[in-house]
């Protein structure tokens, strides 16, 4: 779902969105009277505190111009594109850092544990015209070549002035932590993940190509993305800097689309399977119906949660595609496209096809977004565990019922493709008449 979110002034640890976001006059008359003791928000967990506490456990460790590290990951900003700022994701900790901007490793963490990670991470900022790719200086290089590396490179960064601002969240992207305008930058020893420099050398290799054949060969999609936005993939001349929030649905997208077309020459799976999987007070719930592919998402988001904050009534929000795919960009945002990845890596690996539902009920438990990879990495999970089979589509969404709160006849009000499925009577339902 796309936010409202825009770029705040330095000062406060949280960001306040222009209208109906994370924050918004409802909910700062009530902090004031609140403070984090009384849960007036009916929020299970005070965000700001949660955010306040991981900030001041870094602080200490990034008050100062120069920070030594091993730069897990790096980030390209959208505002001002095509001038924006891009900059190494450094915590000032030498070591193994991968699981910092690895969110396939963050399934069964807490808000807590993500927050506290993210907040670790000081984002350079040095800004650039991403169309000038002829005219990209040393900086830009290393942070290119800190997105394409095997491990986390050893990275020494010298600010113009300390770190400081909020703790960034997103409902497209991950966390990350204060900001700083990057002076100079230096990187240790490193070593090119083989499969991604293969790519990058290939200058007559599409952006396209290059994104399936790194899928293909088993590199996560995290690395893809993050090389992605670093234009490391593509034609010479028409290669670009991606604002990580596109990067991360454009390989989403590439992926998903391309394993639909194979899923669709496939033959029904041959009865009814609910999936489902519950995180930081999500629960989402994958049904698949043994018909020919569509796919639908449904996210219905509680009272006093991120973008339902101040509503009385809950909110749900769906998009779906037919056999024939879809010619514009999804509403929900990039969470359809990462929940289609997942779906479709499902049905390949099975060898099968189907029609496939995703319900999603955000909790209050959900107090701030972590990013598009917690829709991914719910769907994979769901669909690595066990399922329940049935006969009947009934029988199936009698079993949901059971697990989710809202009435399945809302859910089916506010899905095509379950209406489909329930009241549209198809050829074989006349099958054996006279």
């Amino acid at each position: 779902m796309e936010s409202s979110l825009k770029p705040a002034p330095d000062g406060p640890l949280f960001k306040v969105p222009a209208s109906g976001g994370f924050l918004g006059d409802r909910e700062r008359s009530l902090c004031i009277e609140c403070k984090g003791a009384k849960m007036l928000c009916a929020k299970a967990r005070c965000p700001l505190l949660v955010k306040y506490y991981a900030a001041v456990r870094q602080k200490q460790a990034i008050d100062t111009t120069y920070i030594y590290g091993s730069a897990p990951g790096v980030f390209v900003g959208r505002y001002g594109y095509p001038a924006v700022s891009i900059g190494p994701l450094l915590p000032p900790v030498i070591g193994d850092t991968a699981e910092l901007d690895t969110p396939e490793m963050w399934i069964g963490k807490s808000i807590d544990d993500i927050v506290g990670m993210r907040s670790a991470l000081v984002r350079g900022l040095y800004r650039i015209n991403v169309k000038k790719i002829d005219k990209f200086g040393p900086i830009v290089n290393d942070v290119q070549l800190l997105s394409m590396a095997e491990k986390p490179i050893d990275t020494s960064a010298e600010f113009y002035k300390k770190p400081s601002g909020r703790i960034e969240l997103d409902d497209e992207v991950q966390p990350f932590g204060p900001s700083a305008p990057l002076k100079k930058m230096e990187i240790g020893n490193f070593r090119l993940d083989s499969r991604i420099e293969k790519a990058f050398y290939d200058n007559d290799l599409g952006a396209r190509e290059a994104v399936l054949g790194l899928y293909d060969g088993q590199t996560l999609v995290t690395r893809i993305q993050r090389a992605f936005s670093m234009g490391a993939f593509g034609l010479t001349k028409s290669r670009r800097l991606v604002p990580t929030r596109q990067s991360i649905t454009a390989v989403d997208s590439i992926i998903g689309e391309t394993l639909v077309e194979e899923v669709k020459r496939l033959p029904l799976i041959n009865e009814y399977r609910v999936f489902e999987s519950w995180q930081l007070d999500n629960r989402f719930i994958v049904l698949m119906i043994p018909e020919p592919w569509s796919y639908e998402l449904v996210e219905a988001w509680y009272p006093d949660t991120i973008w339902n904050p101040a509503g009385r009534d809950i909110m749900v929000i769906s998009d779906h595609e037919l056999s024939g795919g879809r010619t514009t960009y999804a509403k929900i945002g990039g969470c359809y496209y990462a929940a289609r990845l997942a779906t479709a890596e499902y049905l390949l690996k099975e060898k099968r096809q189907a029609k496939v539902v995703i319900l999603r009920e955000a909790h209050s438990g959900y107090i701030m977004p972590v990013g598009v990879w917690n829709v991914r990495e719910n769907v994979r999970n769901a669909l690595r565990g066990p399922y329940n089979a049935f006969n009947s589509l009934e029988a199936a969404l009698s079993y949901v019922q059971s697990r989710f709160d809202i009435p399945i006849k809302r859910w089916t009000l506010n899905s095509f493709v379950l209406k489909d499925s329930r009241f549209q009577r198809r050829l074989t339902d006349f099958e054996g008449r006279p």
